[in-house]
């Protein structure tokens, strides 16, 4: 039997994400999985003996809507510690289920419909399908390679009385730039007087390479008082399949973010929440993780340094992007699929992260990956 009814879908675009359609393809071919970002090595131990604790300690009834207080009181020592920064655990932190749901979250918490949006193309998949279901309206300013660097410029000149929000995102799915603190000033000089809010997603604020320092929005007072600050677990401790993230703002805006948030997921994994908290108490288990990748990425580099790849600046996260153009004329989706089928290594074009892609040739590599995948990966691009 046939529904009768039509139904219209709320977005024109039809289909999964380029990450989802590029790993059963990798799967399908047995393809080295260099596409989807997450870790092919095991996390820590003593964090899953934590959860095993937990859970036979009882923990596995809902936990409060913001989470429990034991882990929000850690992110706030966490963040106090790491930038300066106080935060009330009890107003200011929400703990969501991943990045993902906290970003949605504060996008339909703010966003009407005619709100402007502005963001920064190549962008990660899941900021203009959030927009674009509230209603608003996505102002997507393109960066080039290969710096991928933000002209402040543009920004101010697509400010208008429409804008709501600006998008940051620092280190940078996909190309791995990063915003120095120079750029927080020029934001935080463009904002001031409007009521633009900004959302800050900074999962990979603890993968940011060559003795930088991560320059998170919460280290700027007049930017901290407009922000909702997105953090992952899953990036920090290479747990991505746990989906547990948490969001930091000001009382106001958290108020308006926790009235979407009891709706849409309620509360979060509650184990994991327990041990996470206790794992939080040692900063060893979160400072020096950038010097494990920061070895992969020179490691993943050096192994490509005589294929006819050209190597692209990354600073942070744990992605590699190449410019293959030496190699083929074919559109990066093209390639990308006929690099998996054809030679066994998948990627993810870059030109999916663009609302208009520019003329380029690049792919992403993820080199979250034990060294010895790296290295069979390597062996066939440095074939082509």
């Amino acid at each position: 039997m046939n529904f009768p009814g039509t139904i219209k879908s709320k977005r024109q675009q039809k289909g999964t994400t380029i990450f989802s359609v590029m790993s059963a393809l990798a799967n399908e071919t047995n393809a080295i999985n260099l596409s989807q970002g997450f870790p092919d090595f095991s996390i820590s131990s003593r964090l899953i003996e934590l959860v095993h604790k937990h859970m036979k300690a009882g923990h596995n009834q809902y936990a409060p809507m913001p989470g429990i207080p034991s882990l929000r009181v850690a992110i706030a020592e966490k963040i106090y510690a790491t930038y300066s920064k106080e935060i009330d655990f009890q107003s200011e932190i929400t703990i969501t289920a991943g990045a993902t749901q906290a970003i949605y979250t504060a996008i339909t918490a703010t966003i009407n419909e005619g709100d402007e949006v502005i963001l920064f193309d190549p962008a990660y998949d899941c900021y203009v399908p959030a927009i674009e279901l509230n209603n608003g309206i996505a102002v997507q300013i393109p960066l080039s390679g290969p710096d991928f660097r933000i002209n402040w410029e543009d920004v101010k000149k697509r400010v208008n009385q429409k804008t709501r929000m600006i998008i940051i995102n620092t280190p940078h799915n996909p190309t791995g730039a990063i915003l120095t603190a120079g750029d927080m000033l020029k934001l935080e000089k463009i904002v001031q007087g409007t009521d633009i809010i900004i959302l800050s997603d900074e999962v990979y604020e603890h993968v940011i390479f060559d003795n930088y320092e991560h320059q998170s929005v919460l280290r700027f007072p007049r930017l901290a008082e407009r922000s909702f600050v997105v953090f992952s677990f899953g990036k920090t401790f290479h747990a991505t399949g746990w989906k547990v993230g948490y969001c930091i703002a000001p009382n106001q805006l958290m108020n308006l973010f926790r009235q979407v948030h009891q709706f849409l997921i309620f509360s979060v994994n509650t184990p994991m929440q327990f041990a996470l908290a206790e794992f939080l108490a040692d900063d060893k288990n979160y400072n020096g993780i950038e010097h494990m990748y920061e070895k992969k990425r020179d490691l993943f580099r050096s192994l490509l340094s005589t294929s006819r790849l050209k190597l692209l600046p990354c600073l942070g996260t744990y992605f590699q992007t190449v410019d293959y153009s030496a190699i083929s004329e074919a559109k990066d989706t093209d390639y990308a699929i006929q690099l998996t089928k054809d030679e066994g290594v998948a990627s993810i074009p870059i030109s999916v992260f663009y609302n208009n892609p520019p003329e380029c040739r690049y792919l992403r590599f993820c080199f979250a990956k034990e060294d010895s995948t790296l290295e069979k990966a390597a062996e066939i691009l440095v074939n082509l």
